[in-house]
């Protein structure tokens, strides 16, 4: 559990960011989603739960959540049975993953949907470490996005929401190049299935984070390890469910909402949140020169000691950014429309035939026998030009 003092020092906050504009917009968003059917995908990960606890409270008229982890919906049904939430009658949640022929047929099978919101996704840079896990990444975040896109084609959906990233902008690793990828697969789409999507930063403590990780190594007895020259903007889980509905059901067409944060005031390292964190905790951090010296100090902690080893260093892996950007500046930005709040307005896209000439690519090598991760690279590259990836051949999961 963590202390609220802690993400309120993380977050340099108490309250939510986007509290006033949701306030200042709420009749607008009872009158999106009043009554409406919805679908949500990737309903139980960390930012989809977010999202379904802000949207359920406005009274849709049906709710389907999907997610391919069975647990974890679990959790999200009694989490939300548990609260005070008024559900609607019609309220189902389905344990398959997008893409597959399951939720093909479950589509076929539902009337309609108003709304279609995608939080399915590969979001670590770990995962663009082979050629294996790259193709898996490729398929999640673009392949089945478009798929879904050609099954709502030709139905009466109202809106469609695919969660983006920070790392879209100027991409530095290919996990992020597949986000911008996904962002111009649905400009394509524009003109028959509207659709807005979001970009934001490190949500504080989701899982499989970092910070998530470090309340794993507390309970464990295990070191601390980060790096001490990667800088981000950090939200609440709250923040990341309020930013995408508000992006989901109030965004114009092509719109790209994100936070309104500043970076003279609103960034940290990782290895300042790791002492803020052990701080907390009542510890103080006994800073190591080498992974293996934290290792050995850890072995040797003594109940009711108040240190605990740290390794701090400077990045060495592969598509690692050492900080964050939410546009470019090439963006047509609007910073006024929400008081925490800016709105990238992108332009109708027109070069459809480099999108399925990077998908064609990405055929070719499936189809081939030996798959290879700097071709998959160059097939990005034809539809992501701008990416900017230094193999180091190092990646995460060489560091504690």
């Amino acid at each position: 559990m963590i202390k609220p003092e802690l993400l309120n020092n993380i977050l340099k906050r108490s309250e939510s960011m986007f509290a006033d504009d949701l306030a200042d917009h709420h009749q607008e968003a009872v009158d999106c989603i009043g009554g409406a059917r919805i679908m949500v995908i990737g309903a139980a990960g960390s930012i989809g739960s977010a999202f379904v606890q802000q949207l359920a409270p406005y009274g849709p008229g049906a709710l389907h959540l999907v997610d391919i982890s069975e647990n974890n919906l679990v959790e999200v049904v009694r989490d939300l049975r548990s609260s005070p939430i008024v559900l609607p009658i019609d309220f189902k949640t389905f344990p398959i993953a997008m893409g597959s022929e399951e939720f093909d047929r479950l589509l076929e099978a539902e009337k309609e949907y108003d709304y279609v919101v995608n939080f399915s996704a590969l979001k670590h840079v770990r995962s663009e470490k082979d050629p294996y896990s790259l193709m898996r990444m490729y398929n999640t975040n673009v392949y089945y996005v478009k798929k879904l896109l050609d099954k709502l084609t030709g139905t009466n959906i109202r809106k469609h929401f695919s969660v983006s990233s920070d790392k879209a902008a100027n991409p530095a690793n290919v996990m992020g190049a597949t986000k911008i990828f996904m962002e111009r697969i649905l400009l394509s789409y524009a003109d028959r299935i509207p659709f807005s999507t979001a970009r934001f930063a490190n949500v504080a403590f989701s899982d499989g984070s970092l910070l998530h990780g470090f309340i794993q190594r507390l309970a464990k007895r295990q070191p601390f390890s980060a790096p001490t020259d990667v800088k981000r903007y950090f939200i609440s889980h709250e923040e990341a469910g309020q930013l995408c509905l508000l992006s989901c059901f109030l965004g114009a067409n092509r719109d790209i909402y994100f936070p309104k944060l500043d970076e003279t005031k609103d960034v940290l390292t990782f290895s300042e949140i790791a002492v803020l964190f052990l701080e907390a905790a009542g510890f103080t951090p006994d800073v190591c020169s080498s992974e293996e010296e934290a290792k050995e100090k850890a072995l040797i902690m003594k109940p009711g000691g108040k240190t605990w080893p740290c390794y701090f260093f400077i990045s060495d892996t592969t598509g690692e950014k050492p900080f964050e950007e939410f546009y470019t500046g090439d963006d047509k930005v609007d910073f006024d429309r929400y008081r925490n709040v800016g709105v990238i307005s992108q332009p109708p896209w027109k070069a459809y035939d480099k999108i399925q000439e990077a998908m064609d690519a990405f055929a070719r090598i499936k189809g081939s026998n030996h798959w290879v991760k700097e071709d998959m690279v160059e097939a990005i590259k034809i539809i992501v030009p701008e990416l900017m990836h230094e193999e180091k051949h190092k990646n995460l999961d060489q560091k504690m």
